[in-house]
């Protein structure tokens, strides 16, 4: 029998895939048109004063007045919020700020604000409902949902709530679904993040669970816990778990590891939300690709990814993109964030409707040698030959070897396996050929006799988990670098290799 929730979800549900398929048809038109709406809202700030927005009238123009920054350039501003002063990059001052860290800036604090908080929240409850829309699976709101996030705690910094985005979106829940939550409040403010999982894994281990969110390899770590607890696989444990719902990494190299512990068939649904703003969401699970975020506050652009770091790159609104491009992207928004470098790479896999696929980061590659190896070539690699050789992979990461002693020069990939395969030179000759076919400029590098194959090392297990550990960075939304194109995590990581 249907509970009042699964009743009200189902035409919800349709309503709302309905609205967004209609927001598709003209949504270069409605970018076009928000981006003059945030003009206007923010004429009066400090930033619109500064750059003249009350004479922008053309996107053309915005062009020309705002440049390209990243936080590093936005920081004086942020500051001026922090001392208490008005109407800096936004009306008034944030609702909040989300607290994250950054690679050169230290921590950051993203400013959102009351306008910008419905982007979060709204997008989040609508990819659900596209999901529930689709497939007619309403009974998801009859279950409990567990949300593996930030601590929902905040500190105030310059008199303004600050904290993890996911702790900050806890609050935001809506009433009707807090009955559904895991875990509780109480276990969601434990900062040590084993000590948490193992009160989530008391509150959710006898729970009618039917939905479970969050980055990849923490996900692996709750399941990994259960089966040590229950000696069960997940769906056996949760029999009306129907959904994964998943971000902030790539979900594919996690994918077989995370379906061999559920034990049974298991919907997945990708999300791509930042502190800056919920960007994307996967609105039908057939289609490649994420569904962008036309209309929600946010005005999109997008630069070459390698034009992004030249002093006049080429600056792209939504109606000028291309499919199979890889763009760096920038968000203006009504938080108050001006043609700001996410620092992300995306790549259009439709234009109709406008749905992408997540690259990398612009910081995230190897070009050492002027190869330019993203994310996206690394991981695709590694899934097609670990499923030709059957092995399977827990944690990766890449970096160069410029220094050698003799021989040439490579990049050294630093993999933890939960299965080996059986000839491990085979499989790193078969992963070199798989990077080489998707860059040329790397296989030119390996024609040339300028670099060698690439070298594998073996970590051992639980390696990563105690690196990120060692680091303070355990759980939570933190994320482990595919790619660095210098040598610190590969350094950091001598202590957990397999000697051979």
């Amino acid at each position: 029998m249907k509970s009042v929730k699964s009743f009200l979800a189902a035409p919800l549900a349709v309503y709302i895939r309905n609205r967004i398929k209609k927001q598709t048809l003209t949504a270069v038109e409605d970018q076009l048109h928000l981006l003059q709406q945030l003009l206007r809202d923010a004429q009066h700030t400090i930033f619109g004063k500064a750059h003249h927005f009350r004479d922008i009238a053309h996107y053309q123009e915005y062009r020309e007045a705002v440049p390209i920054r990243d936080y590093e350039a936005f920081k004086p501003y942020i500051e001026k919020i922090k001392s208490g002063t008005q109407n800096v990059l936004w009306k008034g001052q944030p609702l909040y700020f989300a607290k994250t860290s950054g690679t050169t800036s230290g921590v950051k604090y993203i400013p959102i604000s009351k306008d910008s908080i419905h982007n979060h929240i709204d997008t989040a409850r609508n990819a659900l409902l596209c999901y529930i829309a689709e497939t007619g699976n309403h009974q998801l709101a009859d279950g409990k949902m567990i949300f593996l996030s930030g601590s929902p705690a905040l500190e105030r910094v310059g008199g303004i709530p600050t904290g993890r985005l996911s702790g900050i979106v806890n609050h935001h829940v809506p009433r009707y679904l807090r009955t559904n939550q895991l875990p509780s409040f109480e276990t969601n403010c434990i900062e040590d993040w084993e000590t948490k999982l193992d009160k989530i894994v008391q509150e959710t281990i006898n729970q009618p669970m039917t939905l479970i969110s969050g980055i990849p390899p923490w996900m692996q770590m709750y399941f990994d816990r259960l089966q040590a607890v229950s000696g069960k696989k997940i769906k056996e444990l949760f029999p009306h778990l129907t959904l994964i719902v998943h971000g902030g990494v790539n979900f594919e190299p996690y994918r077989r590891k995370l379906m061999d512990s559920l034990g049974a068939p298991v919907d997945t649904l990708e999300t791509y939300p930042a502190s800056e703003g919920f960007l994307a969401f996967q609105d039908q699970l057939q289609e490649e690709g994420l569904l962008l975020n036309t209309h929600s506050g946010i005005f999109f652009e997008f630069v070459p990814a390698d034009e992004i770091f030249q002093p006049n790159p080429t600056r792209l609104h939504l109606g000028e993109v291309r499919t199979g491009v890889n763009y760096a992207i920038l968000i203006t928004s009504n938080a108050g964030l001006w043609a700001y470098n996410l620092g992300d790479t995306v790549r259009f896999v439709s234009l109709n409707p406008y749905r992408l696929v997540v690259t990398g980061r612009v910081s995230h590659f190897i070009s050492a040698f002027g190869e330019h190896v993203i994310a996206e070539e690394v991981e695709q690699s590694l899934q097609a030959v670990a499923e030709r050789f059957q092995a399977k992979i827990v944690e990766f990461t890449v970096a160069p070897r410029v220094e050698v002693e003799t021989g040439k020069p490579y990049h050294e990939w630093y993999i933890e396996f939960e299965q080996m395969p059986a000839d491990l030179e085979a499989f790193a000759a078969a992963l070199d050929q798989q990077v080489r076919n998707r860059n040329i400029y790397y296989n030119d590098l390996i024609t040339g006799h300028i670099l060698d194959r690439l070298h594998i090392r073996l970590v051992r297990k639980n390696g990563f988990i105690d690196y990120m550990r060692a680091i303070g960075k355990l759980g939570g939304q933190n994320k482990l670098p595919r790619l660095s194109n210098d040598r610190y995590i590969a350094d950091a990581l001598q202590p957990y290799l397999i000697s051979l």
